[in-house]
């Protein structure tokens, strides 16, 4: 089936909320503005109930099927914006200097109410559905705090899905894999302090620069000599910074990146290296190196029959040919890891078409894109939660087999 006749009638109306949330970007947990916007939309849909501050700032609204009793699915769409200045131009863009929504986030938030609203407006399905509006998406691990503020038991939420949009896939077009989808992240500082002196005597120092130096080219070799090559990882130095003048060897130099990886065993792997790294060079160049290693978001893991199950109800919308039910991960974090971790669920790419990339200063949501992620999120909780589905779900929440859909 195409995308739903009343999602295209929401259009609009979606595309005005989208573009009042991409001007008024907030940062993490400081999303009270978008929070506010979002619970009084549901509150006006008729959802039955809404519950605000579930993880410092989390929305939670609860839509209940008039197909009688079932299980509770989860759908989530965060809320939060980017440290970044915006250079779009757009007349919707950005009225907060340092700030905007450069990963999509509000296009996320808005096709989600749009499905509550057309959700609260059928109740077509068994069950409950429970829309969930995350912030702190961007490195506060929002995901996590709603946890452990009790989503999963409170909710009594059996199953979680989420969406996110994808540059350069078309618009209509869906990505998923049954398995990791996004990587593991972590960061690294490390701090090298030798003996600063005069740049012209450089034989009375021991050079900071000259020992981060060879690290930067050491930890190059991380990936492609300790990292099976069948296995994905990447180690990237971002920060390198030592001195303030031209003519003086400094104390110290800092550098820092990141490591991405999607098996914990690589991970260990590759931190094991660095350290060993750290080590060699320090004892070579007489200086003393300090490493942190800050491990961040988990693998984004798919669980293979709910993938298999939010595949099918993708090629309802979008056709076989435009879903690609086995896409390569990405290397990119995601912190709905946490709720996957938590409970079975799926995580899915939706097509933003050829914009600028995520985390660009030049990046805008597509609105094209809304009716079809309004109708994706309507037709899974349907599926999801049809009277049959209900009836044969297992314990653990799972989907009925995606061929008997």
């Amino acid at each position: 089936m195409p995308i739903l006749n009343r999602a295209a009638e929401l259009h609009d109306e979606v595309t005005g909320w989208r573009r009042h949330l991409h001007a008024a970007p907030e940062l993490l947990y400081e999303v009270h503005g978008t929070a506010a916007f979002v619970a009084a939309r549901l509150a006006e849909f008729g959802c039955d109930e809404v519950v605000t501050g579930i993880g410092r700032t989390g929305v939670v609204g609860l839509i209940r099927g008039g197909l009688g009793d079932g299980a509770t699915i989860g759908l989530r769409a965060d809320m939060d914006a980017l440290p970044l200045t915006e250079i779009t131009g757009k007349p919707w863009a950005s009225r907060t200097p340092g700030r905007m929504h450069a990963c999509g986030h509000d296009g996320h938030t808005a096709m989600l109410l749009g499905a509550a609203k057309y959700l609260a407006e059928t109740r077509a399905f068994a069950g409950t559905v429970a829309v969930i509006f995350q912030p702190a998406e961007e490195g506060g691990a929002g995901a996590r705090a709603m946890i452990e503020d009790g989503l999963m038991e409170r909710f009594g939420i059996a199953r979680v899905f989420g969406m996110h949009n994808m540059p350069g896939l078309p618009v209509g077009y869906f990505a998923i894999n049954p398995g990791p989808i996004m990587a593991a992240t972590a960061e690294f500082a490390i701090t090298v302090e030798g003996k600063g002196g005069h740049a012209a005597m450089p034989h009375t120092t021991l050079d900071p620069v000259a020992a981060a130096s060879q690290l930067v080219l050491a930890l190059q070799t991380v990936v492609s000599r300790t990292v099976d090559p069948l296995d994905s990882a990447v180690v990237s130095v971002t920060k390198f910074h030592a001195g303030d003048a031209y003519n003086v060897i400094p104390q110290k130099a800092q550098l820092a990146g990141t490591v991405r990886t999607l098996r914990d065993e690589v991970a260990e792997a590759v931190f094991a290296r660095i350290r060993a790294i750290c080590d060699g060079i320090a004892a070579a160049a007489g200086v003393q190196i300090g490493l942190r290693i800050d491990v961040n978001y988990p693998v984004t893991r798919n669980d293979p029959a709910e993938a298999a199950f939010a595949a099918e109800v993708a090629r309802e919308i979008a056709g076989p040919a435009s879903v690609d039910a086995d896409v390569r991960p990405t290397m990119g974090g995601e912190d709905f890891s946490y709720m996957l971790n938590a409970r079975p669920g799926a995580f899915i790419f939706a097509g933003n078409g050829d914009t600028a990339g995520l985390h660009s200063p030049a990046y805008d949501f597509n609105d094209e894109a809304i009716p079809h992620g309004i109708s994706y999120w309507v037709r899974l909780a349907e599926a999801a939660l049809a009277p049959w589905s209900s009836a044969r779900s297992d314990e653990r929440g799972s989907a009925a087999p995606a061929s008997s859909l």
